[in-house]
């Protein structure tokens, strides 16, 4: 992988990826023998692709960049899982021959049998992640300490779910307290929550990491894209943008960009970071709609017609010039509703396959993010003091009370007062807006609230 020709080895021809290396560590201020550290923390599927595309590009280069990522350890990998993981290796020739090398197949047949039982970070150093057994990653070096992990960190990846990223970075903050120079981190996390004292706003998990570890705004990222992590490490190609100041983003685009993945670049982090949150609440009811009308086409269409029509009004609150989201937001909506956990979860739902008493985190998926999207957009867009004029009632209302299929996904999923079968009533209401009225609402007034976004999004200037 690389800017070059791929040499025979497998890895592209050193020159193009060792200036991308030198000019990174450059700029990190990395002097001669001390290599350029990058750690991964969370282990879920994105956060492991994240950091395998990065150790298959540059972990040959060892004596000037190291990889590790930290997962927690004690997750147990059940029978089925196990059985299954036997199959997938065995029907692999590379990954087989490779496990065979490092003396490390002859587990996964005791497991197979029973006699033995894996753990989640032992078999993610092979190069298998728990949330995503079926496509095999390349070994990674795994840290289950996470102040061994993270204390001489570079370069740090998010790839926490936002429900656990203050917790987990607050621990961070604290192995951290003596340091001189602030490391970098690049949050790869979809997910948001409300604050509403004294004002209310959304904060976003680069909000909460900054918070917890102290560490300048200036040197947290975020990085989204309309991506599958199973189809990018299959090198399906791919594109996606990292938001955040000049000095940072710009040379990271650079260093993460391969061939089959396509980095650009952006300087407003807060606003990308959010929609990358809203499109899990729709696409949830989109699973939804999509079990309950049996995949009719013409039902996804009428509800895809009306989220985005609800998303573009919200956008409208949020941000000043919102047009020019609409293409990235649309985008990375439409994959999440093609193969994405939240509208599989959403799916799985309707058809009485998973119950919300599971909560939200599954077996073999990880965190359906949108869940908890659900409840921060409700409880935001409920406040009256950020009312907007109902066109018809002529009063004045909470913004969400132009939302239904916010508020009826509410009532399902966090209220648990309404069956599934609601999404569909809430589509199918004859005083329903038609959504380009909804939009021509949105364009047609001043909606935008800056202190939703709150102060950071000012600092992320370019």
């Amino acid at each position: 992988m690389g800017d070059g020709p791929h040499a025979p080895n497998g890895h592209a021809a050193n020159g193009g990826v060792e200036e991308k290396v030198d000019e990174l560590r450059r700029l990190m201020g990395k002097a001669d023998g001390d290599p350029l550290r990058i750690v991964g923390v969370g282990a879920g599927a994105w956060g492991s692709v994240f950091c395998a595309l990065l150790q298959d590009a540059y972990g040959h280069l060892r004596d000037k960049v190291q990889l590790r990522i930290w997962r927690r350890p004690g997750r147990a990998v059940d029978r089925a899982t196990a059985e299954h993981l036997f199959d997938i290796i065995n029907a692999r020739e590379d990954v087989l021959r490779r496990l065979i090398r490092r003396c490390a197949y002859l587990k996964y047949v005791e497991a197979r049998l029973g006699d033995r039982t894996l753990y989640a970070d032992e078999i993610l150093r092979d190069g298998f992640c728990l949330n995503m057994i079926d496509t095999p990653l390349c070994a990674l070096k795994v840290v289950t300490n996470l102040q061994e992990a993270v204390w001489d960190a570079d370069i740090v990846i998010n790839g926490l779910p936002s429900t656990e990223t203050r917790d987990v970075f607050g621990e961070i903050g604290r192995y951290w307290k003596e340091r001189v120079n602030a490391p970098v981190i690049i949050s790869l996390t979809k997910g948001i929550e409300a604050s509403l004292d004294p004002v209310p706003r959304i904060i976003t998990p680069t909000q909460m990491i900054c918070n917890a570890t102290k560490v300048p705004f200036d040197n947290v990222l975020y990085l989204g894209g309309p991506n599958i992590a199973s189809e990018i490490y299959n090198k399906e190609y791919a594109n996606a943008r990292i938001c955040g100041t000049d000095k940072w983003r710009k040379p990271l685009a650079k260093f993460l960009r391969q061939p089959h993945f396509i980095v650009w670049d952006n300087s407003d982090l807060i606003t990308h970071e959010v929609m990358g949150g809203l499109k899990n609440v729709y696409a949830i009811g989109a699973g939804m709609v999509a079990a309950l009308t049996n995949e009719s086409a013409t039902s996804k269409s009428v509800y895809f017609a009306l989220c985005t029509s609800e998303m573009i009004y919200i956008t409208h609150l949020l941000e000043e010039e919102p047009e020019k989201l609409a293409g990235p937001l649309l985008a990375d909506t439409y994959v999440t509703l093609l193969k994405g956990r939240n509208a599989w979860y959403g799916h799985r739902l309707a058809k009485g396959e998973l119950t919300l008493e599971m909560g939200d985190s599954i077996k073999g998926k990880g965190t359906i993010q949108g869940v908890s999207a659900v409840d921060a957009f409700y409880q935001l867009l409920s406040q009256d003091s950020l009312s907007v004029m109902h066109p018809e009632a002529n009063k004045s209302v909470a913004p969400v009370e132009m939302c239904p299929i916010l508020k009826t996904l509410y009532k399902i999923l966090i209220k648990r007062e309404l069956p599934t079968e609601s999404i569909l009533q809430a589509i199918r209401d004859e005083s329903m807006y038609d959504p380009r009225e909804r939009i021509e609402m949105a364009q047609g007034h001043s909606l935008y609230q800056p202190s939703i976004l709150g102060q950071p999004n000012r600092d992320a200037n370019a």
